[in-house]
């Protein structure tokens, strides 16, 4: 794989990564109404990351080397 898609898959990465640990800190301090938008984006961005880890296992990619 060309070393550019790597740093396009990690930046994926990270930026999914960077946002759960941003809304659960939000989560925090939140009001009714903003929580409920918050656990919506959780679940959200929780499933995209499920179904990279589940495509990464099927294509026997490390999830340690690919950042997830």
């Amino acid at each position: 794989m060309q070393p550019r898609y790597i740093e396009f898959i990690h930046d994926v990465l990270i930026t999914l990564h960077q946002n759960i640990r941003e809304l659960k800190e939000r989560r925090g301090f939140a009001d009714p109404e903003e929580l409920t938008h918050i656990e919506a984006k959780l679940l959200a961005y929780q499933e995209v990351l499920a179904i990279l880890q589940a495509s990464a296992d099927e294509f026997h990619i490390p999830r340690e080397e690919s950042g997830l």
